[in-house]
């Protein structure tokens, strides 16, 4: 073996980057934490009337050997079933420890940014579990056996299905099993876990364990010398300590390779070196009883595997459940497995969490590697409690053990802090684990001016108190960088139904902006991220302006790459810095060389190439436009987009075309708030119709003269016009000196088919290749009227796109917006700012980028953040709105669990345990009352089945929490009630019970008589 006392890594350590748990008296790890660095016991003494309110025997109570005490958690028997997608009946009859196990896991992947849908990774379950004895209330609860079937139960009750259970609810992958070994489960499990991702079956990997004691609020009944504390209190390794107390709770961390956590930047709480299992076998004193020779060669194997010297770990986390033959022989064989160590004295503390905490049986260990995890992660050592005096039969003398009694800094003088963690389940099966501290990820780097921050919940009020969450983290944790907070919450937290976006420059506007709810910054919105079909519309000539887009220029690599690649290529090829028309200061301040940028010769590559970067930046983070549809210069960038020209050729195609132009005699421009019909009788043979941008607005174009003395007309008739800053009159009469020159300069260049559809501003409708590659089309383009209301139209026909204006200004946005084929489903958006608004260029962009968002589209936040450094950290998890789902023991059955004799000859057995209803989920479609007794009879099937009080009839079967299990269950109620057949795949065609509703009625027509159709139905009005 390799003595190593600095983090030089072996290639098989592990990273714990999540954790999630609740224990007695901590909802959370951080809670937890602060409760052990404060030495706090979190053990609940009961009263009797207590105990007897909660269902315990009152002559057990009686007993003087009964123990009044437990450590418990808040609530087990609160569960968010609609979160899961479960309805209220099976929330009840599934075991509340998967319930919780289930929440953790959730919050566990939330913690280490892992639980959005976004990611590829293969994720692997390993969990463990206590015995369950909430099966018994439902085996012997009548009501349950009426309204369910003996198999849910056992589904929603056995061991076996806690792993996969989790995998099916968060769509995870990689391999899961429930790994059962007693008190050792859970670390066991972390084993397993290590081995899975060392071998490559999974990327990152949950494991864990879950135990809830019921009744909850009880004792247990002391025997003399066995493993249970006489006073409810353990001492581990005290003089006085008689056993141990049991415990309730949960925890789950979220596991990957380190060098793979390294290079994904993840929160990394503690490194685990290496990890070992073993057993006992028959050499000991009894099945139940510990091994020293069997726990000293797992710790010693442990070791082997971390390839380091035992005399480098200066913290263990035993499994020290303060019982009298338990804690010598641990620490004995910590001593064996020590050896080599024992030149060095007293450098190693030793602790354990039950005294705090209890004894968690199944996760026990998970509840210690958490514990020791913290203690790496805040570099401090927490106190053993109820720690007075070493117990005589353990023997610390030349050993490098102590016992820590009080808070400590955890320094060392050299190499790095390591601990190990201890478990040993009864049967044999012994675990240990080396930890080490977590090493130096790169730090955060600089980051975008302005962040966008997207979130969600599966309710409004959910979203409320997530939003409540983050503003309390962002005020407890100043230093907290703002981009980081967004790249954790933009690609480690699922995208649910009720959206909120926002867009903040520092931590101190997120605080204000979210504080207040400001309703200009702040925008939600519900729907489903559908990932809506998105069309780009590229603006024309007109739109320019000095420094666009210049922030996205100075903060968007990708963005600055693309415009100086095509700035470069024209100034080598034509000689024309187009970059410093754009964005030169001094240029800019230059009056002479003011309206440069408005010259043709300038305007069009310029405007092309901003929005041709735009549109590439824009793909590049997974915004790729369904079609596209371009204004003039616009079809240009569209059809460099779609791959009909090269970027070279149509650069060179801009520059050639707007020199072109620029030679031309000047003409003017204006738009008029008027139909292309309307506006005919004003023009003469110098004035052209040049666009139709939608039925009420044309542009018009010609000589300067002729439009001026047009506009005073119109002006006079009170029609709103309004100047185009151009200096020529394009889609005009005046083009055509130019068309010779412009078929040479075509026939130069290769054109192809177009990879993304696009509408052609002279057809109106989609391109077709043979215009592609015919010179006349192009021609026609330039010297004809635009056609844009036509192409708009066309594009409408999607009734949920999003139109999305790549380019500066709102003219096209504008346009589709008054179009009269825009329905309320269809979202207009604006990428760029005009030139009076006063908005920094980036803060708009992303505003435009959290609306899309907002509307249904999709973005692959992993382009987002691919030029930025940045890491992920632990925010606050999803806020679960939990309600009570719990099926009590009937009262009337007695100690040997025989039916009270009375309560059966009087019917009261299913009174005694009756199931309740519970209020409808928080449903996307509107509530509907049953339209006559027919439905009304199946929509009493559903609520008695699903445990819902009220059930539109138009509600959706698996919105409601339904599956095919239940589904089969429903079927058989209608069978006997209607005497048909519906198949299993009608019932899921169905999905409501309207639609049912006709299913049954199809199905009765098919085998009954009218006559008994009709009086089929007269049973149903009249209740039968």
């Amino acid at each position: 073996m390799n003595k190593s006392t600095n983090n030089n890594y072996t290639g098989y350590e592990i990273a714990i980057i999540g954790m999630s748990g609740r224990f007695p008296e901590a909802n959370t790890v951080h809670k937890l934490w602060e409760n052990l660095k404060n030495g706090k016991e979190s053990v609940s003494f009961f009263t009797d009337e207590e105990l007897l309110e909660a269902g315990n025997d009152p002559e057990i109570i009686k007993n003087p050997d009964y123990v009044k005490a437990r450590c418990i958690i808040d609530q087990p028997e609160f569960f968010d079933a609609a979160f899961f997608d479960y309805s209220p009946r099976d929330a009840e009859i599934l075991d509340p420890q998967q319930r919780l196990f289930l929440e953790s896991a959730y919050e566990a992947l939330e913690d280490a940014c892992y639980a959005s849908d976004t990611h590829n990774y293969s994720i692997g379950v390993f969990g463990s579990i206590s015995l369950g004895s909430y099966m018994y209330n439902l085996f012997l609860n009548p009501a349950v056996k009426k309204k369910t079937d003996e198999y849910s139960i056992i589904v929603s009750n056995d061991k076996d299905f806690l792993a996969t259970r989790v995998a099916y609810k968060l769509n995870l992958k990689g391999p899961c099993l429930t790994v059962q070994t007693a008190c050792s489960s859970s670390l066991v499990a972390v084993h397993v876990a290590c081995q899975s991702l060392l071998s490559g079956e999974c990327d990152i990997a949950l494991s864990g364990g879950v135990r809830i004691v019921f009744p909850h609020i009880s004792g247990y009944l002391y025997i003399k010398e066995g493993i249970m504390s006489p006073d409810g209190h353990c001492r581990a390794f005290d003089a006085n300590a008689r056993g141990t107390i049991s415990g309730s709770g949960a925890g789950v961390i979220v596991l990957k390779r380190l060098e793979d956590a390294m290079a994904d930047r993840d929160h990394i709480y503690a490194v685990i070196k290496g990890s070992a299992i073993n057993n006992d076998g028959a050499l000991k004193a009894g099945y139940t009883a510990p091994a020293q020779n069997g726990q000293a060669a797992v710790i010693k194997m442990a070791h082997a595997m971390a390839d380091i010297s035992p005399d480098t770990i200066s913290y263990i986390e035993a499994h020290g459940t303060g019982t009298i033959l338990g804690d010598p022989i641990e620490i004995a064989a910590l001593s064996d497995a020590f050896d080599s160590a024992k030149i060095k004295k007293e450098y190693c503390s030793i602790g354990s969490i039950k005294p705090n905490i209890g004894h968690l049986d199944a996760a026990a260990g998970i509840a210690g590697l958490i514990k020791t995890a913290l203690s790496l992660y805040h570099k401090q050592i927490p106190p053993s409690i109820n720690f007075k005096e070493l117990n005589p039969k353990i023997n610390l003398d030349n050993t490098p053990f102590y016992i820590n009694v009080k808070l400590k800094e955890w320094s060392i003088d050299d190499g790095v802090r390591r601990a190990g963690v201890s478990s040993f389940g009864i049967g044999g099966t012994n675990a240990h684990i080396v930890l080490e501290e977590a090493p130096q990820i790169t730090p955060s780097r600089k980051s975008r001016s302005h962040q966008l921050l997207f979130f969600s919940a599966k309710t409004i009020s959910a979203l409320e108190k997530m939003t409540d969450n983050l503003v309390e983290y962002c005020k407890e944790n100043p230093n907290t960088t703002i981009a980081d907070i967004a790249f954790s919450i933009n690609t480690g937290r699922k995208h649910l139904k009720h959206h909120r976006m926002t867009v903040c420059s520092d931590l101190n506007d997120l605080i204000n902006t979210l504080e207040i709810r400001n309703p200009k910054r702040v925008l939600t919105y519900f729907g489903e991220s559908r990932n809506k079909s998105v069309y780009f519309m590229f603006p024309g000539q007109g739109s320019q302006y000095r420094k666009m887009a210049y922030e996205l220029y100075i903060s968007e690599p990708y963005f600055t790459e693309s415009v100086d690649y095509c700035c470069e290529f024209i100034k080598k090829q034509y000689n024309i810095d187009i970059f410093n028309l754009i964005y030169d200061e001094a240029d800019i301040a230059n009056k002479s060389n003011g309206n440069q940028i408005n010259k043709t010769a300038f305007t069009q590559p310029a405007l092309f190439i901003i929005e041709y970067a735009l549109a590439k930046l824009l793909i590049k983070w997974g915004i790729r436009p369904h079609g596209m549809i371009g204004h003039g210069v616009g079809e240009y960038v569209c059809a460099c987009i779609s791959g009909v020209l090269k970027i070279e050729d149509a650069l060179k195609l801009m520059t050639i075309r707007g020199r072109l132009m620029q030679e031309l005699p000047s003409g003017e421009m204006v738009a008029i708030h008027l139909s292309a019909q309307q506006i005919n009788p004003y023009l003469n043979k110098f004035v052209s119709i040049a666009a139709k941008n939608t039925p009420a607005l044309t542009v018009i174009s010609g000589s300067t003269g002729s439009i001026r003395e047009i506009k005073q007309k119109l002006e006079d008739d009170g029609v709103t016009v309004s100047q185009l800053p151009v200096s020529h009159a394009f889609h005009s009469y005046m083009m055509e000196p130019i068309k010779e020159k412009f078929y040479d300069a075509i026939k130069e260049l290769t054109f192809h088919s177009p990879q993304i559809p696009y509408i052609s501003n002279y057809t109106g409708t989609w391109i077709t290749d043979n215009e592609i590659m015919d010179p006349e089309y192009w021609y026609n383009h330039l010297r004809n009227t635009v056609n844009f209301t036509e192409g708009i139209k066309e594009l409408l026909n999607d009734q949920e796109g999003i139109f999305l204006e790549v380019g500066p200004g709102r003219t096209l946005s504008s346009c589709v917006g008054r179009h009269p084929s825009r329905r309320k489903t269809q979202f207009v958006l604006t990428t760029m700012k005009s030139p009076k608004d006063t908005d920094n260029d980036q803060m708009f962009f992303l505003d435009t980028i959290g609306r899309y968002l907002l509307s249904g589209g999709k973005i692959n936040w992993h382009s987002f953040y691919s030029d930025e450094t940045r890491v992920r950290i632990s925010l606050p998890s999803y806020p679960f709105e939990r309600q009570r789902f719990w099926i009590e023991r009937p009262q009337d059955y007695n100690e040997t669990g025989n039916q009270n004799e009375k309560a059966v000859n009087n019917n009261q057995a299913e009174d005694t345990g009756n199931l309740g209803l519970h209020d409808r989920p928080n449903l996307s479609q509107p509530f509907a009352e049953p339209r006559n007794a027919f439905e009304q009879t199946i929509t009493e099937i559903w609520k008695e089945s699903l445990g819902i009080k009220s059930i539109g009839i138009y509600d959706n079967f698996f919105e409601l929490g339904g599956h095919s299990l239940l589904a089969t269950r429903i079927i058989s109620r209608l069978r006997e009630k209607f005497n048909t057949e519906i198949s299993l795949m009608a019932f899921m065609d169905a999905g409501s019970i309207a639609e049912l509703g006709m299913e049954i009625i199809e199905s009765l027509c098919s085998t009954e008589s009218e006559e008994e159709i009709h009086r089929l139905i007269e049973e149903v009005k009249n209740g039968v």
